[in-house]
């Protein structure tokens, strides 16, 4: 693939943006862009074993756009679409952080409060690993101590046993009670649905009302995100078939989706994660929270957002903030957001800071390798810096 300026680039896409609009300057040009970013994912594709990949970017100024390349049934080879829905994984984690730091922001949620302020009174708290030094803090930035109930045999065992069962999250923190955590609260950084599964019991405390509802009230609604939907049941409308390969860690099978039933009722992520989404709405979603400056959180919690990043070991120099990957040193600049899995589906959300594009990208696979010699983060590097001015696509 030939490289074009990454500034005249910009400038193409910024035509595109305008010609949607009804301004002049629409031309051959204006399209230059979107054939640069359709052939990378194309090749990318080719080179992969990917069955489908679909792509949302969000400029600067809120304009979007979508590229897509592959298929969304392996079976009955149906081209993946745009609007197509895809399970987010942790891209989720952002919705319930945004409404936490909301509560923060107003006054109704302390960060470095107790968790025993909000939960002590529950007749299995204290048998909780930690329970009375575990704070608000810990919980969003993963370092509570609290593991992963989401990997340990007997719940992925119970979990295929009984794949219509409708989880409580009392259920799924059962799961950890009485066990040793591997360090003192504060003291270590391990990654875990299991923080975000009590936030989002915290966060239901305090409102007084269903977490998804919240979100649906304070964000959806409002951003007219109509393609981000609860994943409340094993049937959802509009989902892509997503692929597992033949190793999936909770012992799930290759075909996620059969006649439009999902192999297991995927309501059990709740706050872990717990939407499908289609790209280009996850990456409005991500541009209002992390650059808009009338989004879902003001400026100064945006701040508070990542100032509390601490290292997290998800690769070189990540840290963890409440709810949000901080990358300082990546080949597109500073980034924001999130990374997601769930059985048969991947998920990057980013947003590269100082050129302010915001880009998710999805895929219909979780199985090993199937990204082939460009991690899903990658492309999506490279992606940007094909849009972003001053910045030059990444060789493979």
């Amino acid at each position: 693939m030939r490289r074009a300026g990454a500034g005249g680039l910009f400038a193409i896409l910024t035509l595109v943006a305008l010609s949607a609009q009804g301004m002049p300057g629409e031309s051959v040009r204006s399209q230059d862009v979107r054939t640069q970013v359709q052939a990378y994912l194309r090749d990318w594709h080719a080179q992969s074993s990917v069955p489908g990949v679909s792509v949302g970017i969000v400029l600067k100024d809120g304009s979007v756009q979508t590229f897509t390349a592959g298929v969304a049934d392996r079976v009955t080879q149906a081209p993946m679409t745009a609007d197509g829905l895809l399970l987010a994984g942790s891209t989720g984690k952002t919705f319930f952080a945004a409404l936490a730091l909301q509560l923060l922001d107003r006054g109704q949620l302390e960060l470095d409060a107790p968790i025993s302020r909000y939960l002590g009174d529950r007749p299995w708290f204290t048998r909780l690993p930690n329970a009375a030094s575990i704070s608000v803090r810990h919980l969003m930035t993963h370092t509570s101590g609290l593991v992963r109930y989401e990997m340990n045999p007997a719940f992925t065992a119970d979990l295929r046993a009984q794949p219509d069962k409708v989880w409580s999250p009392e259920e799924e923190v059962a799961y950890l009670l009485d066990t040793a955590p591997p360090f003192a609260a504060g003291q270590g950084w391990d990654y875990s649905d299991t923080n975000y599964i009590v936030l989002g019991m915290i966060i239901e405390q305090v409102t007084g009302a269903r977490a998804y509802d919240e979100i649906r009230k304070r964000f959806l609604e409002p951003l007219n995100l109509t393609r981000v939907l609860p994943q409340t049941g094993r049937r959802i409308q509009g989902l892509v078939a997503g692929y597992a390969g033949t190793r999936d860690p909770l012992g799930l099978p290759d075909e996620m989706l059969r006649d439009g039933q999902l192999a297991v009722n995927p309501q059990f992520e709740w706050a872990g994660g717990g939407f499908a989404t289609s790209p280009g709405d996850l990456a409005r979603w991500g541009h209002a929270l992390y650059a808009s400056p009338d989004g879902p959180i003001t400026p100064a919690m945006r701040g508070r957002m990542v100032e509390a990043a601490v290292p997290a070991r998800l690769g070189p120099e990540s840290f963890y903030g409440l709810g949000v990957i901080v990358r300082p040193v990546t080949p597109v600049g500073r980034t924001w957001g999130h990374s997601g899995f769930f059985p048969g589906y991947q998920t990057e959300l980013v947003h590269a800071v100082d050129s302010g594009i915001t880009l998710a990208i999805q895929i219909n696979t979780s199985a090993p390798r199937s990204t082939g010699s460009r991690s899903l983060l990658r492309v999506a590097y490279d992606i940007i810096a094909l849009v972003a001015p001053g910045q030059s696509p990444i060789r493979p």
